[in-house]
């Protein structure tokens, strides 16, 4: 019988990696595209207060959220251990409420106007009477559409 000669001793040929920067940079637009930055810095604490029945909301871009609480350590020397309202990136008065929702109504498309939804995230340690004052000043911003932020509770 005859024998066969291989051509080459070497084994198996390298890997092309001549694909590779463009996976890279598929990885890369696809992780860019996908990434959402955080919107608000927190200047308070909140822990949310525990429920039974919640409901998750379907449209988010339609959510304006108002955060109740008292101020993180590095805050407390200049504003207090008192509980504040944060509207986005900034401490604000029960006055500035109005101002706030007006501003939110104004991002949105017209159709979109009444479907908005304030929520309220408040701390659970956070006294009634401030969450109190806060919805009579949705209702003069004509904000009737309120949901309070939970977290789900433990069984």
């Amino acid at each position: 019988m005859a024998k066969f000669n291989r051509k080459g001793k070497g084994g198996t040929p390298a890997i092309s990696t001549a694909s590779l920067p463009d996976i890279v940079f598929m990885l890369l637009f696809f992780f860019m595209v996908t990434t959402v930055m955080r919107e608000v810095e927190m200047k308070i604490r909140i822990k949310l207060p525990q429920a039974t029945e919640i409901k998750k909301l379907e449209k988010k871009s339609l959510v304006s959220y108002i955060y109740v609480g008292k101020p993180i350590p590095s805050y407390e020397a200049k504003f207090g251990t008192e509980p504040r309202i944060q509207l986005n990136d900034e401490f604000s008065q029960m006055s500035d409420v109005v101002a706030y929702i007006s501003a939110e109504r104004e991002k949105l498309d017209e159709n979109d106007i009444p479907q908005m939804i304030t929520s309220i995230k408040a701390d659970s340690d956070v006294k009634m009477g401030i969450i109190t004052d806060l919805k009579q000043e949705l209702r003069k911003a004509q904000a009737l559409k309120i949901n309070y932020s939970t977290r789900k509770e433990l069984r």
